[in-house]
């Protein structure tokens, strides 16, 4: 049981000391941490204007989707069209109005 233990040992060892020679050449390509972090920002900047008008292609889509239930339940003779049609007004505006705020609070 010994020797199988101080085969393991060795064998660790040996794997260990050749992973830490594989990483030294990685360690010349590390670069800056402020550099990472403004690329970083700079690409989600680049997103973010196609995030919004993704935004605003759900709602208008949302919106059609809405209109065409509630114009349903209208025709229909349903007591609570109301409520469903400013459910789905609701959530139209919604979309909007957080593609609005995200822009001017992030200032981009």
């Amino acid at each position: 049981m010994r020797g199988i233990y101080a085969i393991l040992t060795l064998w660790g060892l040996r794997v260990l000391f050749f992973s830490g020679l594989l990483m030294v050449p990685m360690l010349g390509l590390a670069q800056d941490g402020n550099a990472g972090i403004a690329e970083a920002t700079n690409r989600i900047k680049g997103y973010f204007d196609t995030g919004c008008d993704l935004m605003y292609a759900i709602g208008a889509v949302v919106g059609i989707i809405g209109a065409i239930k509630v114009f349903n339940k209208w025709n229909a003779g349903e007591p609570d069209t109301n409520k469903v049609a400013a459910a789905w007004f609701g959530s139209c505006i919604f979309l909007v109005v957080v593609a609005t705020v995200l822009k001017s609070f992030f200032g981009i």
